[in-house]
Parts: structure tokens; sequence; C-alpha cells
């Protein structure tokens, strides 16, 4: 668990890079893999920034990728599994990179959509850009697999310091172009990207991401959430947008202000509706705990429920895995 902890901080580590010790690490990793070391490192403040600097480069040589980080992670994933067995490997997968895998492996993929989305200003651009960051080692964001070979030998150890200390970078020949790590990330406890008041992740050069529960949005959609009203939020027509604006200005809010009729009523609380134009009906159960809280109030509590539900009954059912007919609590908590 030492490991895992200490790369889930790798991974989610913001600043300014140790240039130093990623460059010592670029080296060891050129001479682990039987290569000359390059002849240049170059600095870019961001992903994008290095796409471009790659895109210009001249006199780097061919990609060697696969030497530096593709053929010795497969040859001490080779190595561990002889040593340890199918059952055994799969057991340290699972307690050291699996822990790390899809919160790396997602964030990755958004910041490559991010570049792609920036950098490719006709249709045809995309397919370069894209084969461009194929060459890239994700540094920091490899930390999933590092985790899973720390501590079992020294062959991967110019790759773990470079990821320990900057962020992707480009192998050549005669050139490595390397790019800082974010100075902004920020994520919500599923590790997905998300705030609402600013880039969910951003770089010193300005390329940003922002995002409201992992849920990519415009930055100006942002802007707007402090203002909004039940009017705005009914006349937004990207249904997937409505969605985040319901979320940040409450269902509970929403459905007072909004003027909304509850549709039924029972002993187990109250159905309401919202309807959507273009997006299925939200629906909710407004339920209130029978414990009393220590000042001697009840609590109010709002389940989303699926939109196919007809009463109150059925939706609190829902929330438990039942049927309506199956949901009868001896007490409701």
């Amino acid at each position: 668990m030492q490991y895992v902890n200490a790369w889930r901080a790798v991974a989610a580590a913001t600043g300014r890079a140790d240039r130093g010790a990623a460059e010592d690490g670029v080296r060891l990793a050129y001479r682990s893999a039987g290569l000359e070391e390059p002849e240049r490192i170059i600095w870019a403040d961001s992903p994008r920034a290095a796409v471009e600097v790659v895109e210009k480069l001249s006199g780097a040589g061919r990609p060697v990728r696969e030497e530096v980080r593709t053929r010795p992670w497969a040859e001490e994933r080779r190595r561990m599994y002889d040593e340890l067995g199918p059952a055994g490997w799969s057991a340290l997968w699972s307690a050291t990179g699996a822990q790390l895998w899809e919160t790396t492996a997602a964030l990755a993929e958004r910041i490559r959509t991010g570049v792609v989305a920036e950098l490719a200003t006709r249709p045809d651009d995309e397919s370069g850009i894209r084969l461009l960051l194929l060459d890239a080692v994700l540094g920091q964001h490899d930390a999933a697999w590092l985790a899973a070979f720390d501590g079992r030998g020294d062959r991967l150890t110019g790759l773990a310091e470079v990821a320990r200390n900057a962020g992707w970078w480009w192998p050549y020949e005669h050139a490595v172009v390397i790019s800082e790590r974010p100075e902004v990330l920020h994520r919500d406890e599923a590790g997905r990207l998300d705030r609402g008041d600013g880039p969910a992740l951003a770089y010193a050069d300005g390329f940003a991401l922002y995002a409201w529960r992992g849920m990519t949005v415009p930055a100006e959609f942002l802007d707007g959430l402090a203002s909004l009203t039940p009017d705005r939020i009914r006349a937004e027509e990207n249904a997937e947008l409505r969605r985040v604006m319901l979320e940040y200005y409450g269902y509970d809010r929403y459905l007072a202000e909004s003027g909304a009729e509850p549709v039924h009523r029972d002993e187990t609380g109250i159905l309401w509706r919202i309807a959507m134009d273009g997006d299925e009906d939200v629906v909710m159960v407004e339920v209130v705990n029978s414990t009393p809280e220590p000042d001697g109030s009840h609590r109010t509590y709002w389940l989303r429920v699926p939109p196919r539900t007809r009463t109150a009954k059925e939706g609190v059912a829902w929330t438990f895995g039942l049927e309506g007919e199956a949901y009868a609590p001896v007490r409701q908590t």
C-alpha cells in the first residue's frame, strides 16, 4: 500500500517540475534501453505546447518510445508473471496498479481529447495530432503501472524518476520534449475532473480543461452557474448541460422555485416530476427521515428515481433494489 499511496500522489502532483531530476531520469531511461543519451532536452509548459514543439522539431530522429517505455514494461511484466504465476501477478496488480488505473487512464484520455480539440483546427489535422500523442510517455500519468513494479528491480528506475518529477514526454533518437505538470487539478470523490468556479485542470500556458463531476463543459458555462434561475435552466437546449445546471442549483430548490406540483403522495413520501424538453423527465421522491436530528427536527431527503416511476412507494423501493409491492419497512429511516 505504501507504493500505491506514493504513486497516487505522483499522479495528482501539481506545480513546477524538478527539471534536473527529470532530465537525469530521461538519460537513465535511454541508457537502460541501450540507447545513447539524447543530445537535446526541450521543455514545454503543457502537453499541448509539447505537441506544437514536436510538430516543428527537426533533426530529432525517429521515435524511440518502443525501446524506452513499451519494451521494458512488457519484459518486466513477463518477468514478474513468470516469477509470481498467474494468480500472483493478478494479486499484485489488484493491490497496486489497479487501484490507480481507472482515474489516471481517464485523466490522460481527457488531456488527449483537449489537446486534439485545441490544435486540430481542421478535421484533416486530427489524425496527425493523435499520432504524435501516441509517441508520448505519460510521465506522472503512468503511475498505475509504475506502482506495480516499484521495489521489484531497477530496470524502470529512469522512467520512474521522470514520472516523479515531470509530466508527459516525447523520446526521439536525438531529442526529448518534456511537458511541465499541471498547476491546478480539482477532482471529486470518484476521481473525476470537477470544479464549478474555474478550470478543473490547468497548465501554466493556459491550456485547461473545464468539467463538472466528470462532464466536459465550456469555460463560459461555469461563469453563469452562480446566477442560475429556473427559467434559465428550462431555456437551456443542451440536455447534458441542463442536467449540470440542475445538480448545481439543487433539485429541491428548483422544485420549490419553479412552482412544480407533486404527482403522487403516500405513506413513504411525495413524488415530484420535472418535465424536460428534449430529455427524459427528472423524477424525485421527497422523504422525511423518521429519526429526529439532535435538535428534534426531521431531515428531508430528495431521491432521484427512474422516469418510469409512478408512485412515491415505487420510487423509494427502487432505491433499495425492490419492487414497490415488496417494500414494506418496519420503520422508515
